[in-house]
Protein backbone atom coordinates (compact mmCIF):
# COMPACT_ATOMS: atom_id res chain seq x y z
CA UNK A 1 0.00 0.00 0.00
CA UNK A 2 0.97 3.57 -0.17
CA UNK A 3 -0.49 6.74 0.93
CA UNK A 4 -0.60 9.92 -0.60
CA UNK A 5 -1.58 12.86 0.77
CA UNK A 6 -1.48 16.30 -1.54
CA UNK A 7 -1.15 19.77 -0.55
CA UNK A 8 -0.40 23.15 -1.92
CA UNK A 9 -3.92 23.78 -3.63
CA UNK A 10 -5.38 27.20 -3.13
CA UNK A 11 -6.90 30.53 -4.73
CA UNK A 12 -4.70 32.03 -7.35
CA UNK A 13 -5.46 34.97 -9.82
CA UNK A 14 -5.47 33.86 -13.69
CA UNK A 15 -1.52 34.35 -14.80
CA UNK A 16 -0.46 33.26 -11.33
CA UNK A 17 1.44 30.34 -10.23
CA UNK A 18 0.66 27.60 -7.95
CA UNK A 19 3.28 23.93 -6.54
CA UNK A 20 1.62 21.52 -5.54
CA UNK A 21 2.99 18.43 -3.41
CA UNK A 22 1.83 14.36 -2.80
CA UNK A 23 3.65 13.25 -0.06
CA UNK A 24 3.94 9.52 -0.20
CA UNK A 25 4.32 6.55 2.79
CA UNK A 26 4.42 3.20 2.61
CA UNK A 27 5.76 1.11 0.31
CA UNK A 28 9.02 2.48 -1.66
CA UNK A 29 7.95 5.67 -3.31
CA UNK A 30 10.72 5.15 -5.35
CA UNK A 31 9.39 1.88 -7.10
CA UNK A 32 6.66 4.10 -8.76
CA UNK A 33 5.72 6.67 -11.39
CA UNK A 34 3.96 9.44 -10.70
CA UNK A 35 1.10 10.89 -12.18
CA UNK A 36 -0.86 14.49 -11.77
CA UNK A 37 -4.74 14.09 -13.18
CA UNK A 38 -7.28 16.69 -12.31
CA UNK A 39 -10.87 17.17 -12.15
CA UNK A 40 -13.13 19.99 -12.85
CA UNK A 41 -16.68 20.58 -11.46
CA UNK A 42 -18.85 18.43 -14.09
CA UNK A 43 -16.19 17.30 -16.44
CA UNK A 44 -13.91 13.96 -16.27
CA UNK A 45 -10.79 13.65 -14.58
CA UNK A 46 -7.82 14.13 -16.92
CA UNK A 47 -4.13 13.71 -17.39
CA UNK A 48 -1.77 16.30 -16.47
CA UNK A 49 1.38 14.90 -16.13
CA UNK A 50 3.60 11.71 -15.21
CA UNK A 51 7.11 11.08 -14.49
CA UNK A 52 8.92 8.32 -14.04
CA UNK A 53 10.52 6.37 -11.31
CA UNK A 54 13.95 7.91 -11.51
CA UNK A 55 12.62 11.51 -12.73
CA UNK A 56 14.58 11.41 -15.63
CA UNK A 57 11.30 10.58 -17.99
CA UNK A 58 8.26 13.09 -18.25
CA UNK A 59 5.02 13.34 -19.69
CA UNK A 60 2.42 16.50 -20.00
CA UNK A 61 -1.09 16.82 -21.32
CA UNK A 62 -0.75 19.37 -24.74
CA UNK A 63 -2.67 21.80 -22.48
CA UNK A 64 -0.09 22.49 -20.27
CA UNK A 65 3.23 21.65 -21.63
CA UNK A 66 5.81 24.85 -21.11
CA UNK A 67 3.62 25.86 -18.73
CA UNK A 68 3.66 22.91 -15.80
CA UNK A 69 6.62 21.11 -14.63
CA UNK A 70 6.56 17.46 -12.90
CA UNK A 71 9.33 16.56 -10.50
CA UNK A 72 9.92 14.54 -7.95
CA UNK A 73 12.65 14.11 -4.54
CA UNK A 74 12.76 10.31 -4.09
CA UNK A 75 14.55 11.03 -0.84
CA UNK A 76 11.71 13.19 0.66
CA UNK A 77 9.26 10.28 -0.94
CA UNK A 78 7.50 13.37 -2.70
CA UNK A 79 6.77 14.23 -6.33
CA UNK A 80 5.74 17.80 -6.85
CA UNK A 81 3.68 19.66 -10.13
CA UNK A 82 4.83 23.62 -10.47
CA UNK A 83 2.05 25.82 -12.36
CA UNK A 84 2.34 28.67 -14.00
CA UNK A 85 0.07 30.92 -16.07
CA UNK A 86 -2.63 29.21 -14.87
CA UNK A 87 -6.25 30.40 -16.47
CA UNK A 88 -9.61 29.69 -14.62
CA UNK A 89 -10.52 26.85 -16.98
CA UNK A 90 -7.96 25.09 -14.81
CA UNK A 91 -9.87 25.39 -11.42
CA UNK A 92 -10.20 21.83 -10.44
CA UNK A 93 -9.15 19.18 -7.55
CA UNK A 94 -5.98 17.61 -8.86
CA UNK A 95 -4.94 14.34 -8.06
CA UNK A 96 -1.66 12.95 -7.56
CA UNK A 97 -1.48 9.11 -8.44
CA UNK A 98 1.46 5.70 -7.93
CA UNK A 99 1.80 3.38 -10.86
CA UNK A 100 3.89 1.77 -13.01
CA UNK A 101 4.45 3.45 -15.97
CA UNK A 102 4.07 7.33 -17.19
CA UNK A 103 0.11 6.77 -18.49
CA UNK A 104 -2.51 8.87 -19.36
CA UNK A 105 -5.50 6.87 -18.15
CA UNK A 106 -6.48 6.91 -15.03
CA UNK A 107 -6.94 3.33 -14.55
CA UNK A 108 -3.82 2.05 -14.76
CA UNK A 109 -2.29 4.02 -11.53
CA UNK A 110 -2.74 2.06 -7.96
CA UNK A 111 -3.09 4.39 -5.69
CA UNK A 112 -4.42 7.96 -5.16
CA UNK A 113 -5.13 10.77 -2.95
CA UNK A 114 -7.88 12.54 -1.77
CA UNK A 115 -7.14 15.23 -3.62
CA UNK A 116 -6.04 18.90 -3.66
CA UNK A 117 -8.40 22.45 -4.77
CA UNK A 118 -6.83 24.80 -7.47
CA UNK A 119 -9.14 27.57 -7.86
CA UNK A 120 -8.17 30.28 -10.42
CA UNK A 121 -10.03 33.73 -10.55
CA UNK A 122 -10.11 35.86 -13.58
Amino acid sequence: QVQLVESGGGLVLAGGSLRLSCAASGRAFGNYAMGWFRQAPGKEREFVAAISTSGGSTRYAESVKGRFTISRDNAKNTVYLRMDSLNPEETAIYYCAAGYGLYSRGSEYLYWGQGTQVTVSS
